[in-house]
């Protein structure tokens, strides 16, 4: 099921409910609803299957917010679910903070809507105040019909919640991508999916390994960042740094990665830097098309272990200089930047031009964006179109110290067929730093991958 918003919530919001009605997915829409016949009216017109009927009952919601009794809302209630079915709609009838409801109040809600052809119920934790103890006691004499389980996650508890109510009795759960939601969000989709597979031997139908690319277009279309260290879908949840988790991971994965990445569609990485190890740093240069000697792959992990200690990120690019200095290879770019110009400011639609030589050819592109370094990035991108296929997947900016001086630390990932590689720069200008972060990573996307880097030439 797919509850698609709040149709009364504007115009915007109910034609998103027509379009995703009209995709011919495989799934119930569902909208929310108050108990209100202008929500349900929405509801129906607008292509719903199924109507998420709030209705709060709790005394606090019911006193506080509506001011109202508990016979008038359970009234209202009544006449929404009565209401909704004969506008040809499935009901989930919900109870609003559910869990601060005096559960012989709420048993009559629920009793009184079945018997008016509600569907199923809901069960919603609204302000995260359950515990999984709680819900042990709660829960299995209100699973009167098929009952879902709402939890938000204010005290960080929504996930063990969820997972003990399906444990005693609900049979369904309500989740966001990505755990978002008001608040502190709700339930993440990507956990529960992988903790029922993977701790349960639950088949979920789920399929898994696009778990991941929806999360990452979920966080860059509502530009919600996810947390560096978010379970499943954060930058750092199949990333090793550490010596000993590093060469347990690269002998059998298992030993420090309880999900394959794989089966969510992503890959494992092995970050650098002062907790680094020479089997980590050796299958990194591998992967990377260098093989040094025993010599200079000690003298490669010292390096690496120096620019960890100054804080830095250390970037596939980073890693790449770092070879070629100690094992002496010489490269040409196939990237030069002879000039930008970024025009941005107040009415004015940020736009850059860039000049590069390609080759030895010289080429010239430009375009507009939703900042300077948008509208940078993709006169880049035009400019090497030619020659290659470059996508930038992720944009990653820290500042070094504070002031308006602050030297600024950009990390790219940038992708062709398939590759991926990381690349930084670092200046007090942000669209310089960009600039340069990108042209290092596409110089080096760019190198031929079955050019002989073993060999000192000298």
């Amino acid at each position: 099921m797919i509850e698609a918003g709040s149709a009364v919530a504007s115009e915007g919001e109910r034609q998103a409910l027509r379009l995703i009605s009209d995709a011919g997915l495989s799934a119930e829409i569902c909208t929310y609803v108050r108990a209100v016949p202008l929500d349900i009216d929405y509801a129906a017109d607008y292509g719903a299957d199924s109507v998420h009927l709030v209705i709060p009952v709790s005394d606090l919601h019911i006193e506080k917010k509506l001011r109202k009794s508990r016979d008038e809302v359970f009234s209202m209630a009544m006449d929404a679910v009565t209401y909704a079915k004969d506008r040809g709609l499935i009901v989930e009838l919900s109870g609003e903070d559910a869990s601060r409801a005096d559960p012989s109040y709420l048993k009559k809600v629920y009793s009184g809507g079945l018997e008016r052809g509600a569907d199923r119920l809901c069960f919603c934790d609204t302000v995260g105040l359950l515990t999984p103890e709680r819900v042990a006691e709660i829960i299995p004499p209100l699973c009167l019909a098929p009952l879902s389980i709402h939890c938000h996650d204010d005290l960080g508890m929504a996930m063990a919640n969820t997972m003990a109510a399906l444990h005693y009795g609900a049979s369904c759960a309500h989740v966001t991508v990505n755990g978002l939601g008001e608040r502190a969000g709700n339930t993440p989709f990507e956990e529960l999916v992988m903790a029922l597979e993977i701790l349960y031997d639950y088949r979920t139908g789920i399929g898994t390994t696009e778990i991941y690319p929806l999360s990452a277009l979920v966080s860059r279309l509502t530009g919600v960042p996810l947390p560096t260290n978010k379970a499943i879908v954060g930058e750092m949840a199949f990333t090793h740094e550490s010596g000993i988790h590093a060469h347990g991971v690269l002998k059998e994965p298992s030993t420090y990665e309880p999900v394959p990445p794989e089966k969510i569609g992503r890959k494992r990485r092995i970050m650098l830097g002062k907790h680094s190890g020479s089997a980590s740093v050796e299958a990194a240069l591998s992967e990377l098309h260098y093989h040094p000697d025993e010599k200079q792959l000690k003298e490669i992990l010292s390096r690496i272990k120096d620019l960890g200690d100054k804080g830095m990120r250390v970037t596939d690019t980073d890693l790449m200089a770092v070879a070629e200095a100690v094992m002496a290879i010489e490269c040409t770019p196939v990237l030069r930047m002879k000039q930008f110009t970024v025009v941005s400011g107040s009415n004015v639609i940020p736009t850059a031009s860039v000049t590069l030589l390609v080759k030895d050819e010289e080429i010239t592109s430009a375009s507009t964006g939703t900042g300077p370094v948008d509208a940078a990035m993709e006169a880049l991108r035009k400019s090497v179109a030619a020659v290659a296929d470059i996508s930038l997947e992720e944009y990653h900016v820290d500042a070094i110290h504070g002031g308006t001086d602050a030297l600024v630390d950009v990390t790219v990932r940038l992708s062709k067929d398939g590759k991926i590689i990381t690349s930084r720069g670092a200046r007090t200008d942000i669209i310089m730093a960009s600039v340069e972060a990108v042209i290092a990573g596409m110089n080096r996307l760019l190198r031929e991958e079955n050019e002989d880097r073993s060999k000192n030439p000298g």
